[in-house]
This record gives C-alpha cells, structure tokens and sequence, in this order.
C-alpha cells in the first residue's frame, strides 16, 4: 500500500462535505474540523459565531494510487457551489465560504488550473472559492464526525445531504465505493 495523502476543503456544513467524501472510493478517513482563523482549538460554538475566522472544514486522507488529488477536486466542485460567497443553501456566514487549504505547491496548482478549466468551460461564471495554505487543522467536537451516517433522519441532514449525495452518484459514480464499503477499504 502506498503512502497516503491529506487535503482539506470547506463547502458549507462540514456534515455535507463529510458525508460526500466518506463514500469515494480511495478515501481512508475523514474529520470534520475547523481551519483557516485566527483562534486557536475554536469550539463549534464559537466557529458558528463567526467571530474566529475559520471555515467548517473536512480534512479528507486517501490513498493516491486509488483516487488522484483532482478527482477529489471533482467532488468537492461537485458537492458545493463555489459561486456563492460565505454562504451554502440555508447556511449563512464566513464559516460556511467555499475554500480549498492546500497542504502543499502541487495541491496549489492544481487547484488554480482546476477552478481555471471550469471557469473556461462556462459551467461557472464567476468561482469564489479561497484558496489558501493551511496552517492548523482543529478537529471538531466528537459529535460532528460521521454525523450524516450516525443521524441519517436529523431534520437538516435529511433535508440538504441526499441530493448532493444523488448529484455525487449521477456525476461521479465511477469514483464511489461500493455501498456499505466507506472508500471501499
């Protein structure tokens, strides 16, 4: 097995992010957690206030001879609309903005040349993702890992998970694992 790799990416609730990567085929792990502020070891409670500067987050670690640093760019692109400043479907504020924190120059370019081919082919008009190095990954509170599948009936994850979820599949079906094979390890 080949070493593993991590990225970051906030697109709205960390829940609907989470949910998505968790069922792409090469992903071993991932945590939902804050970055990109100022305040240090923030609670969810003081993300959500929107007074630390840092975006709901999911820090995804895979296996890069099973799914490419693009093809979870693919995902993210898919799962989350970019166009849309500080704000997802009914989440409001700076914690909820579309951003991409690069763990490195390689995962950098390939964002710019990513977001730059989506620009170009018209499905975009204008992305507003930011686009910065992460510094520190705060891993957030236990209840919000693997929160969609411990609470599939919770009245917001019924309501704003299954059609990013339905749009992953019609979209990205070739890079889910099978069902009931989180990343299909």
């Amino acid at each position: 097995m080949s070493e593993t790799e991590q990225a970051t990416f906030g697109g709205g609730c960390f829940w609907c992010v989470e949910a998505a990567f968790e069922r792409v085929r090469g992903v071993q792990a991932v945590v939902s957690g804050y970055a990109g502020g100022r305040t240090e070891d923030p609670s969810y409670r003081e993300v959500c206030s929107g007074s630390t500067g840092h975006a709901e987050v999911v820090q995804v670690t895979y296996d890069p001879d099973t799914v490419g640093y693009e093809d979870l760019l693919e995902v993210f692109f898919t799962v989350h609309n970019p166009e849309t400043e500080d704000r997802q479907g009914p989440d409001v504020g700076s914690q909820y903005r579309s951003i991409v924190l690069y763990h490195g120059e390689t995962q950098r370019e390939a964002v710019e040349q990513y977001v730059e081919e989506l620009e170009a082919t018209g499905e975009y008009d204008s992305v507003v993702t930011e686009l910065t190095r992460l510094e520190t990954f705060y891993r957030a509170e236990e209840k919000h890992q693997d929160y969609f599948d411990k609470n599939p009936n919770q009245p917001y994850c019924r309501m704003q998970i299954p059609p990013k979820l339905e749009k992953l599949e019609s979209k990205h079906a070739d890079k889910l694992a099978p069902e009931g094979t989180p990343g299909g390890d």
